[in-house]
């Protein structure tokens, strides 16, 4: 008979399970702290050495890392979704920042209507918090808080498509993204009117995902990046035809 001895579980392995599956969720996130082993056994109803045995287990595997007297914190598991020299390939290549768009369109797309229907009433509480953040960082002159919160937004839909291999392939997607290797998000944000736009385009992706609306929040999303690959080419197009004015007004200056 294919049945075995129940075994109780130790509780450093209830500890693992626990972060593990923390981790694989993405509440916590790639350079968080933990608590401090005293708080944390505490909060977990663990002895202090079974929460040890635990931690050690997970740095062993890679999921944690310890920083001298600083404490644990979660690896940066995403660092090594791209190798280096396809980072820098990336970088140096106008066909992947169009690329880029055109996957998080399709992929983004996919996660608001999933979204629209799996999500729960506090997963759209979360989104909708952002979006009002949002508009708070849009009075600022400074666009710096509007474009990290704009990046916010769109990783609170996907985490409400409740699809966990969505969210680790794009939370690494995001990352290159703070970092400026597809595009610098503050192109997007030169103008007032654009700013101005951008904020009505997320306003129309809440307002899709509050009505769960599937069919809406996707059309939402893949209008809101359709914008930004069109205006990332104009500005691509004005930078470029900027280069040739200087050229030419050099020129002129030295004509007699």
């Amino acid at each position: 008979m294919p049945f075995e001895p129940v075994q109780q579980e130790k509780l450093s392995h209830g500890v693992i399970r626990q972060i593990e599956g923390l981790i694989l969720r993405g509440i916590l996130r790639p350079g968080e702290r933990l608590p401090s082993e005293r708080e944390l056994a505490e909060r977990m109803h663990v002895s202090r050495p079974s929460l040890r045995e635990a931690l050690g287990d997970l740095q062993e595997r890679g999921l944690l890392t310890t920083k001298a007297g600083a404490g644990v914190y979660v690896a940066d598991v995403l660092g090594s979704a791209f190798a280096p020299a396809l980072v820098k390939l990336f970088s140096t290549h106008e066909q992947a920042v169009s690329d880029y768009i055109s996957f998080r369109r399709d992929m983004e797309g996919l996660a608001a209507e999933r979204a629209a229907k799996l999500a729960s009433d506090t997963d759209l509480k979360v989104i909708d918090t952002i979006f009002q953040k949002m508009e708070s960082a849009h009075q600022k002159r400074n666009p710096a808080d509007e474009a990290h919160l704009d990046a916010d937004f769109h990783l609170s839909i996907i985490e409400a498509s409740h699809n966990i291999i969505m969210l680790h392939m794009m939370r690494s997607m995001y990352e290159l993204l703070r970092e400026g290797v597809f595009y610098n998000r503050s192109i997007m944000f030169k103008q007032r009117t654009t700013r101005d736009m951008l904020l009505d385009q997320h306003r129309q992706i809440n307002i899709a995902l509050q009505a769960r609306d599937p069919a809406a929040a996707r059309r939402a999303v893949e209008k809101h990046l359709d914008f930004v690959d069109e205006a990332l080419n104009q500005q691509r197009k004005a930078d470029q035809n900027e280069v040739y004015s200087q050229k030419r007004f050099e020129h002129e200056l030295g004509r007699p």
